[in-house]
């Protein structure tokens, strides 16, 4: 549960035996000094600002079929890097939880937050790093592939066909984004999310991304309350509201982790929400103030 939670063009040598003839007019005996020179390999990088109507996890080249953004797509390639320095060493592709793909990672979360707008994990955006195959690798290849795509909902990453770029899908009006839920419950545990308008009845809010330190999953895990703290101060913050001791009598705190794997891999947002769980809203709470967020 992660809520609370890569020619040579040559050929053998040529050894003529001209002994006691001399070149006929118009040769000069040097057969290769008028050829061209060889044409430099080029090592294949993927475009960007393109689309794919598939999703890759390893960039073979075979897969590689990209198409224009207005066309029926599922991911959108935002930003195409090169890895460098001991992250492009010879050897494998970067692992998952290598230094290579969180660097990788955190190249593409601040080139796709530009470009969306805002922090791609305020609204319904997944984000995956591709790297060339192991036989790419070793020719030489060191890109990586910035991809996203538009997932169902925060609480199912399903990516769904669209159309249209998502290129400032989180700016404006921004249908994507994540602003007012109804938590349902199961127990004590957050079982869904579900989005409503800010202006119907609601209970929780979305108010930012905290940015966790760099330790381990495991170690996150148990530092549970440090993470709503967290989040409090977020919310105060958003609401402009004292960031004080009263605070956890005005809201209550609902948090998303990313999942193991996104952690290891340099994800460390952390979605928070403001609840209010004894009484409806029906607007907004950012810039609300203590009247909007009283003492109860």
């Amino acid at each position: 549960m992660r809520r609370w939670l890569a020619a040579y063009a040559g050929g053998a040598a040529l050894a003529l035996v001209l002994a006691g003839c001399s070149a006929p007019a118009g040769i000069d005996r040097d057969l290769v000094d008028d050829w061209p020179a060889p044409v430099a390999a080029q090592q294949f990088v993927p475009a960007a600002d393109v689309c794919h109507l598939t999703a890759q996890q390893v960039g073979f080249l075979t897969g590689y079929n990209p198409t224009a953004c207005t066309e029926s797509h599922l991911v959108e390639t935002m930003h195409v890097g090169t890895l460098t320095g001991a992250n492009a060493e010879p050897g494998t592709p970067p692992q998952p939880g290598s230094a290579g793909m969180r660097a990788a990672h955190a190249a593409c979360g601040t080139v796709v937050n530009k470009a969306v707008g805002a922090d791609w994990r305020s609204g319904r955006l997944g984000l995956s790093v591709v790297l060339p195959s192991p036989q790419a690798w070793a020719g030489g290849a060191r890109w990586y592939r910035c991809d996203v795509s538009e997932i169902a909902s925060i609480d199912d990453t399903t990516v769904g066909l669209r159309t249209g770029s998502l290129k400032g899908a989180l700016s404006g009006a921004a249908p994507l984004a994540y602003r007012c839920f109804n938590p349902k419950l199961v127990k004590d545990d957050i079982d869904e999310m579900l989005p409503v308008s800010c202006t119907a009845k609601h209970h929780a809010e979305f108010v930012g991304v905290w940015q966790a330190p760099e330790i381990s999953y495991s170690a996150f895990a148990r530092s549970v309350p440090k993470a709503h703290r967290a989040c409090q101060t977020m919310i105060a913050k958003y609401a402009k509201v004292p960031d004080n001791s009263q605070l956890e009598f005005r809201a209550g705190t609902i948090f998303y982790q990313p999942y193991e794997e996104e952690w290891r891999n340099g994800n460390r947002g952390v979605q928070c929400f403001l609840w209010i769980s004894d009484r409806n809203l029906t607007r907004s709470m950012r810039n609300a103030g203590t009247k909007g967020l009283p003492v109860t």
